[in-house]
């Protein structure tokens, strides 16, 4: 649960109650909610007109100063991720909201139709199905949301005690089949994340967040569901009452991710990224990207949690909310409401004016300096899009660790070990000023060699 009315100087997870038994386990939080910087409630109210349209500008500038207070935060993502335009008044943001929860609950009840367990406060951990699509008896671990042992994890199922139930007809349809092995395993994953915190005691908590994930896993057959993503949706279970509300912002920042949990034989999804990042350090500091060559490291693989789950494992849970809101303010775009909404053909897309805001305050300050430096060199994005500021965070990371790596590592063991200890320890609002940094560092470097 949240706690309310803390003030200035207060650490960010103090709103995040972490279970007695597990405050020696969790990372200690390094943001503090500042006065005159944090995003308050009353600076948020007060960048609304009297309709309802948001000055966008006045919030990002606060939230790239000291994030969002954990108050509002859940209704500041929503226009962070997307949801809603700032252009929007009050009237047509509750109805594109109302629009967008029935549309959810239709969805919900076709994954209920498929598998009864969905919505029905279960959190599934054990197969129901076999890969050629017939029905398992009984399954061993099917957990409601009232058992007390939810939280502590399933014990593991057996092959041989898997029984087929013949008398079940067998499934045909492979996406369904499909869709339906993945159950279990966002279950799994479900009773693994945020399992310190006491929100997740409530079981309720639990089968929501299993609820989205398989629905998320249906809709989105290209991608399904991949371990990862329940870290990614967790917060936003937290921040919104709302189940609806929660899988949409979910959802819109799974329009962001998803290239990530696109894997083949041959690639990663975030190879892209993994290339950017090496090709940074290659400009930025080629001595020790020669040595994570040398280390067999050249490939940057090691980083590949990083961009998965978003620094995740790397700060506590209230600093990781910092650090996403701090990235997506950054890179804030006026338009992507609509671009997501021109993508998904959404009904509501016209239930709000698109006049075009103008200038580049309007813009997060990352595309302010992508957008002048295309401006000065006449060149656009490549087809990929412009490097997003985590890569650079990364890099930043690697480069606050740069003579120990150079000094101590020997190996691929040493330079993992050495990144480890990153874990629970990484200064958010450090990483996100090292990122920009070393963005306009690495601007120059490339601008340096152009003829």
């Amino acid at each position: 649960m949240m706690k309310w009315g803390l003030s200035s100087g207060t650490p960010a997870d103090s709103y995040y109650e972490v279970r007695s038994d597990c405050t020696d386990d969790v990372p200690k939080s390094k943001f503090k909610i500042k006065a005159g910087k944090t995003l308050s409630a009353r600076k948020w109210q007060a960048a609304f007109s009297p309709d309802g349209c948001l000055d966008i500008a006045s919030v990002l500038r606060r939230i790239q100063t000291g994030g969002v207070h954990p108050t509002v935060r859940g209704e500041v993502w929503e226009f962070l991720l997307g949801c809603f335009d700032p252009r929007s008044t009050f009237d047509e943001r509750e109805e594109i909201r109302q629009i967008r929860r029935l549309q959810y609950a239709r969805m919900k009840e076709d994954c209920r139709e498929m598998d009864s367990h969905v919505g029905s406060g279960k959190v599934i951990t054990a197969p129901l199905i076999t890969e050629d699509g017939r029905p398992i008896k009984d399954p061993l671990v099917l957990l409601e949301a009232t058992d007390k042992n939810t939280s502590e994890g399933a014990p593991a199922t057996r092959r041989n005690e898997i029984e087929v139930d013949e008398s079940a007809e067998r499934i045909t349809d492979k996406q369904i089949i499909e869709w339906k092995l993945t159950l279990h395993q966002i279950g799994l994953d479900v009773l693994r994340t945020d399992r310190t915190m006491v929100f997740y005691e409530n079981k309720e908590n639990l089968s929501k967040l299993w609820d989205i994930l398989a629905v998320y896993a249906w809709i989105d057959k290209d991608v399904g569901y991949c371990q990862g993503m329940s870290d990614l949706c967790s917060p936003m279970i937290v921040l919104l009452n709302d189940e609806a509300d929660a899988f949409w912002c979910f959802e819109k920042l799974m329009r962001r991710l998803r290239g990530n949990f696109k894997c083949t034989d041959q690639s990663v999804g975030v190879a892209n990224q993994l290339q950017h990042l090496a090709s940074i350090i290659q400009v930025l500091d080629p001595k020790l990207h020669d040595h994570l060559e040398t280390l067999g490291g050249g490939d940057y693989l090691f980083a590949f949690r990083m961009f998965m789950v978003l620094f995740r494992r790397e700060v506590s849970f209230g600093d990781s909310l910092y650090l996403w809101e701090m990235m997506w303010a950054l890179e804030y775009d006026p338009d992507i409401f609509f671009a997501a909404c021109e993508e998904a053909g959404a009904v509501h897309k016209n239930k709000v004016s698109r006049s075009k805001l103008r200038g580049l305050r309007h813009f997060g300050k990352w595309d302010k300096d992508k957008d002048k430096e295309n401006a000065k060199n006449g060149s656009e994005d490549g087809e990929d899009g412009p490097v997003p500021i985590s890569v650079f965070m990364v890099a930043s990371v690697l480069k606050e660790k740069r003579e120990k790596l150079l000094q101590e590592a020997r190996g691929l063991d040493d330079l993992i070990r050495i990144l480890n200890d990153v874990n629970g320890n990484l200064d958010a609002k450090k990483a996100c000023a090292g990122a920009l940094k070393l963005h306009k560092k690495y601007l120059k470097k490339v601008q340096a060699k152009k003829p």
